[in-house]
């Protein structure tokens, strides 16, 4: 159904970055482990509001050469980039765009374009993480884009994907194409055991022991709880799910230590000692969790949009028998519930002499056209939240059919200290899995390292 994707899976944390001068901040971050519109209608710069404030961008939008950095989105088949390169000079035939491939680690990328950047070189545009907004911006990394387009520009995208891109109030990201957290589940063994598909967390738990019971599956539900960037994902929704938070609304402070949280985790345990999710998920990644499924040994995966195609992949035993569904919630809540968000943006910048050309370039990326195209050619989620919407996407595989039932929550990277955020976070979830750590004394450890990390300690 698609290309396997190469970076954008959250398999790696970043570590802490210093906020001294921007060399070393490169260094710190080359050490670190991780992981539209029209154009305006011609002139010399284009000039729009947001907040009160109207800002011309300098260059022109119309005509130009610029450079876009962006790493392979596939690993075979057509090249996407090059086929929206194609498209969008069609539509500009004035503004020259080339291509810079960006390293697929996205480790080296990120510190690659640090150096570059820090030094007062680098490309014109760039695709980065959905979690690198406030590290780069706080480093002067990125150009804010609320600077030069309006809020209409970004009201065009689905309900979520703007506040992970935003750092103090301005949006330094436009999001260019997403992944997000689904329910993939066994059609046959809900079938035939007269089960609809779970909305809800207790119904994930109730039905995996049924089923389990029967002895036609060895688990109920797995999914990735080892100590790494992924845990954070999978423990956001969980949190958000129980009405939880990571930081305040300032992202000054740590929300982590609250009965939410100690609800969501309680119940993230429960389903290890319960039996409904491995003995092992404390060292379990996407991959374990996905091979799992794919084995036929678990009624219920949460994975990325890359789960369906790969369950129905040659060698899997659960071929034609996989379901695609939006998250579960807690009972009480409105469904569904929230799935994380992955995928990355567009950023500009700040040394780029023609950001009226760049902003054009984003405006078409982030379009109707460029976005019906990576979704219905390449299978990507697309950001535009009336391309999700549209009947050709939807139709076009299980996956982005049920896209649009979906709620997003990024992850809590509003903050420059989001690496040992996670940290904090991943660690901490890891260690209940493994059954080391109570959750009560769990949010407290990770209360007290995120407020650390916060006031710039610990670094």
């Amino acid at each position: 159904m698609r290309n396997e994707h190469v970076r954008r899976r959250p398999g790696r944390s970043l570590r802490p970055v210093t906020l001294r001068a921007a060399a070393l901040a490169a260094a710190a971050m080359t050490a670190a482990v991780l992981g539209g519109c029209s154009s305006s209608a011609g002139g010399t710069a284009t000039s729009s509001s947001t907040a009160g404030a109207t800002v011309a961008a300098p260059g022109n939008a119309t005509s130009g050469a610029i450079t876009w950095w962006a790493s392979p989105i596939t690993t075979s088949g057509a090249d996407p980039r090059t086929v929206l390169l194609s498209a969008f000079q069609k539509a500009y035939p004035n503004i020259k765009v080339s291509l810079i491939s960006a390293p697929t680690d996205t480790d080296t990328n990120r510190a690659t374009l640090t150096t570059q950047i820090s030094g007062g070189a680098g490309p014109d545009v760039y695709m980065g993480d959905v979690i690198w907004p406030a590290q780069f911006a706080a480093h002067q990394l990125a150009d804010p884009l609320s600077k030069y387009l309006p809020s209409s520009y970004f009201d065009t995208f689905a309900p979520g994907l703007v506040a992970g891109a935003t750092y103090k109030g301005q949006v330094y990201g436009a999001p260019f194409f997403e992944d997000q957290g689904f329910l993939y589940y066994r059609k046959d063994l809900l079938a035939e055991n007269h089960l609809k598909v779970p909305t809800t967390w207790e119904q994930v738990m109730t039905d995996s022991k049924a089923i389990q019971a029967k002895g036609e599956a060895q688990y109920g539900y797995v999914f990735q709880g080892a100590s790494y960037e992924g845990a954070t994902c999978n423990y956001m929704e969980f949190l958000t799910d129980a009405g939880g938070t990571v930081l305040n609304k300032d992202s000054t402070s740590s929300t982590i230590n609250s009965a939410a949280a100690l609800k969501a985790l309680t119940f993230e345990q429960q389903l290890v000692t319960s039996g409904v999710s491995p003995k092992a998920e404390s060292t379990y990644q996407e991959l374990q969790a996905m091979n799992e499924f794919s084995a036929g040994k678990s009624v219920f995966l949460r994975n990325w949009d890359y789960g369906y195609s790969t369950s129905q992949a040659a060698g899997s035993a659960v071929i034609g028998k996989v379901g695609v569904a939006p998250m579960p919630t807690f009972t009480g809540e409105p469904t569904p519930g929230y799935s994380n968000i992955g995928g990355w943006n567009l950023y500009v910048n700040p040394h780029s002499k023609n950001v009226a050309a760049d902003l054009t370039f984003i405006k078409w990326m982030t379009g109707s056209d460029a976005q019906n195209i990576l979704a219905t050619q390449f299978s990507e989620i697309p950001t535009n939240q009336a391309v999700r919407e549209s009947p050709a996407v939807i139709k076009s595989n299980a996956v982005l059919a049920v896209v649009p039932q979906t709620k997003l929550v990024p992850r809590p990277a509003q903050t420059p200290f989001y690496p040992a955020v996670s940290t904090a976070i991943y660690t901490n979830v890891s260690a209940v899995l493994a059954g080391s750590k109570t959750p009560a004394a769990a949010l407290k450890d990770a209360d007290s390292a995120i407020n650390t990390a916060l006031s710039g300690g610990g670094l």
